[in-house]
């Protein structure tokens, strides 16, 4: 299978880093870069379609919910994150689209879902853990 894979102006063919002058020796962590932070500021400013935020644009931005954040870095559906830690979906939908926030013992057990998820739905799972309905 021909594989190619892009970085910049560099491409992975058959294996081998390519340029605009042909194959690379070495691999990416042995190059320098390509420009420098200060080059790189001043062609993000010099595109009209890649522009920095100004301050009242960032301003304006709502931070993405906890509860979206945490689903997916597990990589799962809202019904499957609601059956796995036995959070109603409603809730769930509800938390992510900011129609409602989790209370305080609400965001404990999302801060402990996302220090120790596999645990947390271990601990759930078990026999042992109390089914409410």
């Amino acid at each position: 299978m021909n594989k190619i894979i892009t970085i910049g102006k560099r491409t992975l063919k058959n294996d081998v880093w390519h340029d605009d002058r042909g194959p690379i020796p070495g691999s990416p962590s042995d190059w320098s870069l390509p420009m420098t932070d200060e080059e790189v500021e001043l062609a993000a400013l010099s595109d009209p379609n890649a522009r920095p935020l100004t301050p009242e644009q960032l301003a304006r931005l709502r931070p993405v919910p906890l509860i979206k954040r945490l689903r997916r870095k597990l990589g799962i559906s809202q019904a499957e994150f609601s059956e796995r830690y036995r959070i109603p979906v409603g809730t769930v939908r509800d938390w992510e689209q900011g129609r409602a926030e989790p209370d305080a013992a609400a965001l404990a057990y999302l801060t402990v879902i996302d220090a120790h998820p596999v645990m947390t739905a271990e601990a759930l799972a078990s026999p042992t853990a109390a089914v409410t309905k």
